[in-house]
C-alpha cells in the first residue's frame, strides 16, 4: 500500500513539474556585467528573458553627418538622464535610413560608461513592459528602453500598453527608464482618408479632429520629445559617403573619384539615405581591398 501510494506522489509531482515549465514565470535578472545592452526575448512556452547583446555596434556620434540638429537634441536629452536630471521620452520619425537607429546606439556608445544601458523590445513584447520595468526599476544604471521601427495596426495590444507606460498608469514612471522609439509614421498609427471626414468646423472657422483622429494623436503626443529626420540631398548623401569611405581608410584622392559611382549606387536603389551611403562605402572598401 506504501509502495503504491509512493508512486503516486512521484508521478503527482512528477506532472507538477511539468505544469510549472510551462507557466509564465517572473522575470528573471540577467547578468548585467555580461553587456551594456539588451535584447528580451519571449519563448514560444510564454517565457521572457533579459539576453546581453555580445557584440554591441561600435557607432560614434561623430560618425553621424549632416543630422546636427537631431544629434544635438538626443544627446542633450540622454546626457539630463544620464546626469539624474529631468528627461523625455523620445519619438524619432521621417525618413528611412537617415540614422534614427544609429543615433540611438551612439548615444549608448557615449554614456555607457556613465551608466547607461539599452533593452531592446519588439513591439509585440510591449504587453511586457511592466514586468521589464520592474527588474531595473531598483538598478543604480539608466535604462533606455528602445523600440525600433514601430507603428501598431489597429487593436494591437501594445499599443495601449505602451500608451500606459508613457503616461496613464496609476503607476508613477521608474525615474531610471525612458522609452525610445523610432518610425517612419509621426502617429505610430494607419491613417485614412475617410478619417478627415471626422474634423468639425465650429461657427469662428477653427477645426477640430474627430474621435478617432484624436486617438491615433494621443500615442505620439504622449513622447516629450519628438525629433525628426529627412531626406538627404545629394551633397548630403556625398558627404555621408566621403565619411564612412575615410572611415575605411579609403584615401582623399580615391573618395574624389568614387562620387560618380556613388551617385549611380544611389540611383539604383532609389534612396540617397545614410544608410544606402555606408553600404555603398562597404562595398567600394571592399572591392578595392581597403581594410576595416
Amino acid at each position: 500500500m506504501n509502495e503504491k501510494f509512493e508512486r503516486l506522489i512521484d508521478r503527482a509531482e512528477s506532472l507538477l513539474a511539468r505544469i510549472e515549465s510551462v507557466l509564465p514565470q517572473p522575470l528573471s535578472p540577467p547578468d548585467w556585467a555580461a553587456s551594456v545592452a539588451f535584447r528580451y526575448r519571449k519563448r514560444s512556452t510564454g517565457h521572457g528573458s533579459l539576453e546581453p547583446v555580445r557584440h554591441v555596434g561600435a557607432m560614434r556620434l561623430i560618425d553621424l553627418k549632416e543630422i546636427d540638429g537631431q544629434k544635438e537634441k538626443i544627446e542633450r536629452n540622454t546626457r539630463q538622464f544620464v546626469d539624474g536630471l529631468p528627461a523625455n521620452n523620445v519619438l524619432l520619425t521621417g525618413a528611412r535610413g537617415t540614422g534614427k537607429s544609429s543615433l540611438i546606439r551612439a548615444c549608448l556608445n557615449q554614456f555607457s560608461p556613465h551608466g547607461l544601458r539599452l533593452i531592446e523590445v519588439d513591439k509585440a513584447d510591449l504587453v511586457d513592459l511592466p514586468d521589464i520595468v520592474d527588474v531595473v526599476g531598483a538598478r543604480a544604471e539608466k535604462f533606455i528602453v528602445f523600440c525600433d521601427d514601430l507603428s501598431f495596426d489597429e487593436g494591437e495590444p501594445g499599443y495601449k500598453a505602451l500608451k500606459s507606460a508613457l503616461d496613464g498608469s496609476v503607476a508613477a514612471a521608474a525615474p531610471n527608464v525612458l522609452i525610445y522609439a523610432t518610425s517612419n509614421r509621426r502617429h505610430l498609427l494607419p491613417e485614412y482618408m475617410k478619417e478627415n471626414l471626422t474634423y468639425k468646423h465650429t461657427d469662428d472657422g477653427e477645426v477640430h479632429p474627430g474621435e478617432v483622429v484624436e486617438e491615433k494623436i494621443s500615442l505620439s503626443e504622449r513622447f516629450g520629445l519628438w525629433v525628426s529626420f529627412y531626406p538627404f540631398s545629394q551633397d548630403e548623401y556625398l558627404a555621408i559617403v566621403a565619411q564612412w569611405l575615410s572611415s575605411f581608410g579609403v584615401g582623399a584622392a580615391a573618395i574624389e573619384v568614387a562620387r560618380p559611382e556613388a551617385l549611380v549606387w544611389a540611383l539604383e536603389r532609389g534612396s540617397r539615405s545614410g544608410r544606402v551611403a555606408y553600404q555603398f562605402a562597404r562595398n567600394y572598401a571592399g572591392q578595392h581591398g581597403v581594410a576595416a
